[in-house]
């Protein structure tokens, strides 16, 4: 069996004493395994590093064998996001997220897509620039696992208008007025999440997307399968509390 396809990095480890074990999350495979032989060489390393976009071509006798990566770079990125430090921490939370919570062999083009432009958007800029796609990327991953978020109207009106608050429990949004009593209990919903043209995206709108998405995230499609939040993900929003605090 063979194919080809377009991939991100999101991971390698060491095989035998020159192979190595690439994890990638592919356009049309979803997030695959398989050998790359001579992985670990030196001419080979520079290629295999977590956020870069590649060309994979896959080899197996059979479609459940982990198979043979031959990897070619189509975009090289992994450098330029490991010189800042905000990058950083972006590219281990994306390439943490999506390990944990996709499953193998499963095509999710949109959730790809939807990661080249974030890691795109990390090589320009720091977290103010590319905070609220991260954000965006989370729930575009919820809603292909089927947990998306019901931001369409007020779980408790039907209105359409003033969408302010997301529920904890569904997942739904409710408006500014009926949510005013329960706030304390109700994440923020950021604006731009609404797709609203007219709000700069600042600091806490950023920090309050990250615990709605990390929230859903965890106790729909992690926990259930006894997984945690990795640390990784925790850095970001660490990182995204302390810009909060720089900006007041």
């Amino acid at each position: 069996m063979e194919w080809s396809d377009d991939a991100i990095v999101l991971s390698v480890r060491p095989h035998g004493e020159s192979g190595a074990i690439l994890e990638a999350l592919t356009r049309s495979h979803g997030r695959h395994l398989g050998l790359v032989r001579g992985g670990a060489s030196r001419s080979r390393k520079p290629t295999l590093q977590p956020g870069n976009g590649v060309r994979l071509v896959w080899r197996a006798r059979l479609s459940e064998h982990l198979g043979n990566f031959t990897a070619e770079l189509d975009r090289a990125r992994a450098g330029e996001l490991m010189v800042g430090r905000e990058a950083l921490i972006g590219l281990n939370a994306f390439t943490a997220v999506a390990s944990a919570a996709l499953p193998e062999r499963t095509p999710h083009e949109s959730v790809f897509e939807a990661g080249n432009i974030l890691l795109d958007a990390m090589v320009e800029d720091g977290l103010a620039h590319w905070g609220a796609l991260f954000v965006s990327w989370e729930a575009g991953l919820l809603e292909a696992l089927g947990f998306g978020l019901d931001l369409s109207q007020c779980a408790a009106t039907g209105s359409t208008e003033n969408l302010r608050y997301v529920s904890p429990k569904s997942g739904r949004a409710v408006s500014a007025e009926a949510g005013a009593p329960y706030a304390p209990k109700l994440f923020k919903l950021p604006a731009f999440l609404l797709g609203s043209q007219n709000s700069d995206v600042n600091a806490a709108d950023i920090a309050a997307g990250l615990a709605m998405t990390g929230h859903f995230l965890l106790e729909r499609v992690l926990r259930p399968n006894g997984k945690d939040i990795p640390p990784a993900r925790l850095r970001l929003d660490a990182l995204a509390a302390h810009e909060v605090g720089e900006s007041r």
